[in-house]
């Protein structure tokens, strides 16, 4: 089979399937030279009938398959994160319920994992910081209830009632106290979500960083790590080495991650990624390899993929999950291209056909012949030629 693919410039080129794909990466069991959780997505009901702003409809059966299949390459599970479109299709009473089920299953079958905290069921932004602390407080009781490590995420709440640095420090100071275990603090920057521009109390970048690193510092054994998602790998290099011993650092860079994962004779990032959930295999199996410290394949490995992740990721970032969802579907691990919140028409045709087209020249297609079937039928609907 050749396909015709759409390109961005409105032309065709054509493209050859290649024969053999990920099936060829075994499973295996967890890193141990580095900690590595995959933000995983949800696997919409397609059959539901829901609107754009209605309750997600979740086909459990394939979200909670998608999770096994994650944590069988050894990788830990990042649950109810942005890659899950919390606040973009996704609302606190489908996260809650996401958490509950997900941890079940990860109890039953030995997986790691970590859940997301908000203040997601504030639909509106909150006129105190009262009523944020306490819808925080609703999902982290959630989380420790189920048994999972806390991710503590950024607030969109919290954003619009915070009124500086000293805002931040009091919230988080409050949550740390009452936490029954250390957290992840997660720092999102406004790519990922544009209400989360001034967090921290302050648009400049280092200012905002000292009083990251305050909250931090404020609460010693209270942090399990931090999770930076700001896309530039200068300034994580430099928060990575000011941070306390015993913090980890968990890249959120899915510009940048081999490098930051793989780190230099000062350190490393930890993963926390929502690329390493189409790259699951793959990722682990590079991570495995660095275990025997064996930086330069592990780069092998990985340095290839990097090109699709700038892809998925490109600008508006948010939008990166349509990819995500996108790749699930060409690899099988669900029946349909449909996503909550209808964001699967999010990104262009041209968009998905250059995934497409990258992830297959990586080989991530467990059944390549699939993979192609469905690109073909999803180019016919848009009146694409084979």
């Amino acid at each position: 089979m050749t396909l015709r693919l759409p390109a961005a410039d409105g032309t065709l080129r054509s493209h050859e399937p290649r024969r053999d794909g990920s099936a060829r990466v075994a499973g295996g069991a967890p890193p141990v030279s580095r900690t590595v959780l995959a933000a995983a997505h949800v696997v919409a009901d397609p059959y539901a009938d829901t609107t754009p702003d209605g309750p997600a409809a979740v086909d459990w059966d394939a979200t909670l398959a998608f999770r096994r299949h994650l944590w069988a390459h050894g990788l830990g599970v990042a649950e109810a994160m942005d890659t899950a479109q919390r606040g973009m299709g996704l609302d606190w009473a489908g996260a809650a319920e996401l958490i509950r089920r997900s941890t079940a299953e990860a109890r039953a079958v030995g997986g790691r994992i970590a859940c997301g905290t908000g203040t997601d069921q504030l639909t509106r932004p909150a006129a105190d910081l009262a009523t944020v602390r306490a819808a925080y407080e609703e999902q982290l009781a959630l989380v420790e209830e189920c048994g999972a490590r806390a991710i503590l995420m950024a607030s969109r709440a919290l954003a619009a009632a915070a009124r500086g640095p000293e805002d931040y420090l009091d919230v988080y100071g409050h949550l740390l106290r009452q936490a029954s275990e250390p957290v992840v603090l997660h720092w999102l920057g406004p790519m990922f979500d544009p209400a989360l521009e001034n967090y921290w109390g302050s648009r400049d970048l280092d200012a905002a960083t000292g009083t990251f690193l305050e909250v931090i510092a404020e609460h010693p054994g209270k942090v399990d790590g931090v999770k930076i998602s700001l896309l530039d790998a200068r300034r994580e290099v430099d928060l990575r080495r000011r941070l306390p011993r015993g913090v980890r650092c968990y890249t959120g860079d899915d510009f940048h991650f081999p490098e930051l994962i793989a780190g230099d004779d000062q350190g490393f990032s930890h993963a926390l990624l929502g690329i390493f959930d189409p790259l699951g295999p793959l990722a682990a199996h590079a991570v495995r390899v660095l275990d025997t410290g064996d930086t330069r394949a592990f780069r092998r490995l990985l340095d290839p993929t990097v090109e699709l992740s700038r892809h998925l990721f490109r600008a508006p970032t948010r939008f990166y999950k349509t990819g995500v969802v996108f790749l699930a579907w060409l690899s099988g691990h669900q029946s349909h291209f449909t996503m909550v919140g209808g964001l699967q028409s999010a990104r262009s045709l041209p968009h998905l056909a250059r995934a497409y087209e990258l992830a297959d020249g990586l080989g991530l297609f467990p059944d390549p012949d699939l993979a192609a079937a469905r690109m073909a039928s999803l180019l016919a609907v848009h009146g694409g030629v084979r």
